[in-house]
């Protein structure tokens, strides 16, 4: 197909759901991507954070074709090694549990809704099924997961929206979650980071505040960690920078090195209140998946890439503050590890633009904030590039 039989096969026969950008992808390795002109692109933001371990890691790709060849599809009630290996590796490097496996964020927060509303049914007293939400978090775009992420224009049009959430409460402000707990209040559920609101990182003083609430309480800690899962922190999993344990984590993005997988973990003694027949999900924990995410550990493990993003991290954020001093156009530069964001005085988009004429691709959320999430494997070399990019497009505006 030609570049136009592309562009007009999108317009005809796909659903215009997202804002495309006129670029046409056709292979990618490490933080390189190459159109279909040649062009080549160092990416700062593969995929909303699928690309931890950059674009098709031989470990991910090893794995894929050595299980395609083997067994693909496998219903849910039976057994494969691939699903029980997978799962005690996250229980393992996250906390005692158990794993439900699907295929997208959206889905793991849905599992992680209904396992919190299940378990509000089964003490004494009245059902609770509320769950507090903050404002600016994303949670996912299911008609649970829209209202649980408390932004009006992702829930715009389709009303009427979910009951049971108690959402837009103030991050990092504790007293605001203690004030929006009710007696039918089950869980808080929560992103250490907001991605797509615009890169806020909880602080320690409020994750801690909220952890012994919901101990207090009796309710359930839901930890969204669908963005900051798998390394992008600098740990594997947010939570471990705060010296908690959540009561659920949801994963997907990055778990799978590109292919479609997500699960929700929750610990030993809820996760048995989800009984056979209550939660199931055709496609979810599929042996190839599930190969491609014990691929993406071993490459996380074997590239040493939580020790290169905690020596890359600091040196991102040095230069970027660097930049903040140059250019008065950035207001604030913050972020966790390789999950960063920079927050400008004037819209964002054109400065997107920019920089992917100069081949390097960002993102910009919440209309001001540039987000900058390059894979785990970035050097000095891709940064100095990127950073070269960003301070000579500033430079313009």
């Amino acid at each position: 197909m030609t570049k136009q039989d592309i562009f007009s096969a999108y317009t005809e026969y796909i659903m215009s759901t997202y804002t495309k950008v006129p670029r046409i992808f056709v292979k990618g390795k490490g933080m390189k991507l190459v159109d279909i002109d040649g062009k080549e692109y160092v990416d700062f933001f593969p995929g909303w954070g699928v690309g931890n371990v950059g674009h098709c890691h031989s470990a991910v790709l090893a794995a894929v074709r050595d299980q395609v060849g083997k067994l693909v599809h496998l219903p849910n009630n039976y057994f494969h090694p691939a699903q029980a290996k997978l799962a005690a590796e996250l229980v393992r490097r996250s906390f005692p549990g158990k794993v439900f496996f699907c295929n997208s964020g959206a889905e793991a927060n849905e599992a992680a809704i209904k396992l919190a509303r299940a378990w509000g049914t089964t003490g004494p007293g009245v059902p609770r099924y509320e769950i507090i939400t903050f404002k600016d978090a994303f949670h996912g775009r299911t008609l649970a997961t829209i209202t649980a992420t408390g932004q009006a224009k992702y829930q715009k049009g389709f009303e009427p929206l979910v009951e049971g959430f108690v959402t837009n409460v103030a991050f990092n402000d504790f007293e605001a979650v203690r004030r929006a707990k009710t007696d039918k209040t089950v869980a808080v559920m929560m992103e250490l980071v907001q991605g797509e609101g615009g890169i806020h990182v909880a602080t320690p003083e409020f994750v801690r505040s909220v952890r012994e609430f919901c101990s207090r309480e009796k309710l359930l800690l839901i930890v969204d960690e669908v963005q900051t899962g798998m390394g992008r922190t600098g740990k594997m999993f947010a939570f471990q920078h705060y010296g908690i344990i959540p009561d659920v984590m949801t994963l997907a993005k990055s778990l799978g090195g590109g292919l479609p997988i997500g699960c929700t973990v929750a610990h030993k003694d809820i996760a048995d209140t989800l009984k056979p027949g209550m939660h199931a999900s055709t496609f979810g924990g599929g042996a190839v998946v599930c190969r491609a995410a014990l691929g993406v550990f071993k490459a996380i493990q074997k590239d040493k890439m939580l020790a290169n993003a905690g020596r890359m991290a600091p040196f991102l954020f040095d230069r970027l503050e660097a930049l903040k001093k140059k250019h008065a156009v950035i207001k604030e530069v913050r972020g966790l590890g390789l999950m960063i964001g920079v927050e400008l005085s004037r819209p964002g988009a054109p400065v997107f633009e920019k920089c992917l004429e100069k081949g390097l691709l960002i993102n910009c959320t919440h209309e001001t904030v540039l987000r900058l999430m390059p894979a785990l494997t970035v050097n000095k070399k891709q940064a100095d590039f990127a950073l070269g990019v960003l301070d000579e497009v500033l430079g313009a505006l």
